[in-house]
């Protein structure tokens, strides 16, 4: 079992301000106002969010990957409806008016970032951005014009794909656990099924990223997750419940190509482990 004392100690002593405080929000009751204003820090002031809030963005300017966190971090705190929700799907508007959202902005490549974060100067929708986006914002029960072209784009792409690269898995599943449309999102799953199957990682003690049924389909009562036998995610949460360091906190098994987006990332990777072994239950956090 998970050191959660060991955990706890690594969150405060190795975590950054926003992280602290969503692991206080998550584990120990405190209130939402903390996060919010830790948030607030890395807004941009048109309505979306940088500072590397997206840890691999080193750079001040308004980026996807993190207006993917933000809309996440507003979601667990129920302020979707609030301010700064409203202002983050004008700024999703303006940048991808027909909802097909671009994996990253030319801003960008202006500052530090880690290697795999590129575009070109007029990006298409990714199917990883718009899929988390809709996730976030149909989850948190919004109803917006702008996100209903996102939802059809996400269709469009979905009930096209012959393939599907990792993160366009993780997104396509993200939006059809979201969708409120589960009849079209059964079909959907059937189909992509093979894809999936494609892209799974099974050997979990291998070097780099996992793409395991906890990567893919991290909610345990998400549709999704009916595409992964359940030996194999008990195997996942296994070696999760495992991969603890003697610091208390988990590994971050992306490419080291910055000390600071590491230690950063190690105190995300730690309040997201917690929370998937916890909703699980694999984890007393009392």
């Amino acid at each position: 079992m998970p050191d959660v004392d060991a955990a706890t100690t690594f969150v405060w002593t190795h975590a950054r301000v926003l992280d602290r405080h969503r692991f206080a929000h998550r584990f120990l009751g405190a209130p939402a106002e903390p996060v919010l204003a830790a948030l607030a820090a890395y807004a941009t002031g048109d309505g979306g969010y940088g500072h590397a809030l997206e840890p691999d963005l080193r750079g001040p300017d308004a980026q996807i990957g993190a207006m993917e966190t933000a809309l996440s971090v507003l979601a667990e705190v129920d302020a979707l409806d609030g301010p700064e929700g409203r202002a983050a799907i004008g700024w999703l508007e303006r940048i991808a008016p027909d909802g097909g959202v671009p994996f990253m902005l030319p801003s960008g490549l202006r500052f530090p970032r880690a290697p795999w974060w590129q575009t070109d100067p007029d990006p298409p929708g990714s199917l990883v951005a718009t899929g988390f986006v809709a996730d976030a914002l149909l989850g948190g029960g919004v109803r917006h014009p702008w996100l209903d072209r996102a939802a059809e784009w996400c269709w469009r792409e979905i009930e096209a794909a012959e393939s599907l690269a990792p993160y366009g898995a993780r997104g396509a599943l993200a939006f059809l656990d979201a969708t409120p449309d589960a009849e079209r999102a059964q079909r959907a799953l059937a189909r992509l099924a093979p894809l999936v199957d494609a892209v799974v990682t099974r050997d979990l003690d291998g070097s780099g990223e996992h793409h395991g049924p906890l990567d893919l389909s991290p909610r345990p009562d998400g549709r999704s997750r009916a595409l992964f036998p359940a030996e194999l995610v008990a195997a996942q949460l296994d070696h999760l419940a495992a991969a603890q360091q003697d610091d208390g906190g988990w590994p971050w098994r992306a490419a080291d190509w910055s000390p600071a987006a590491t230690a950063e990332w190690r105190g995300i990777v730690t309040l997201e482990a917690l929370t998937t072994l916890r909703d699980h239950g694999r984890l007393d956090a009392s």
